[in-house]
């Protein structure tokens, strides 16, 4: 085998693959631990690379946890686009993102993660970045439902409320009932 065919091997990823799995790797992570118990070292060994390598991929820890941070919102507005895709009445549109989301709740990691990054935004140097992807969710779901500000609101403090419920593991009785 010649030493081109042999680069060209299925067993080796790209850089970007590798950049996924360490953002893949850091959701979990970061979710499990917080930001700040969190090594890079753990997350390395996760995503099985080595530890320099990270700093290669992110150059910080905190830019690592940001990326992890945009890919979770990212996953979130691509489900609510989705939904929201074809449906013409924004309490519809709402409603189809409502039923996306659910999904997510499925997700531990996701969840818990969301919940880490709200807790790390009392560090300095991710307040303003965790704040900034948080208010474009927001913004997303009013232009993508195309609901009124107060709807908007409401589908969102929804959302949060199923965050806890989630996160605690509560029983259904404590699911917010829907109106008629």
């Amino acid at each position: 085998m010649s030493r081109s065919s042999a680069s060209k091997s299925p067993a080796r990823s790209s850089s970007e693959e590798r950049r996924q799995q360490l953002i893949d790797a850091a959701v979990k992570e970061f979710a499990a631990n917080g930001f700040h118990a969190t090594s890079t070292t753990v997350i390395a060994k996760r995503a099985g690379i080595s530890q320099p390598y990270v700093y290669a991929l992110f150059p910080s820890k905190q830019e690592l946890f940001l990326a992890a941070n945009e890919r979770v919102v990212e996953r979130i507005r691509g489900a609510f686009a989705e939904a929201a895709r074809g449906l013409n009445d924004p309490a519809d549109r709402l409603d189809a993102m409502g039923e996306a989301y659910l999904g997510f709740l499925e997700d531990r990691d996701e969840i818990m993660f969301q919940h880490q990054a709200n807790a790390a935004a009392g560090d300095p140097g991710l307040r303003e970045p965790v704040r900034r992807e948080f208010m474009r969710l927001i913004d997303d779901v009013g232009r993508l439902s195309g609901a009124p500000d107060e709807d908007v609101w409401n589908f969102m403090a929804k959302g949060m409320l199923l965050n806890v419920i989630a996160a605690l593991d509560l029983p259904e009785k404590y699911f917010p009932k829907e109106s008629e």
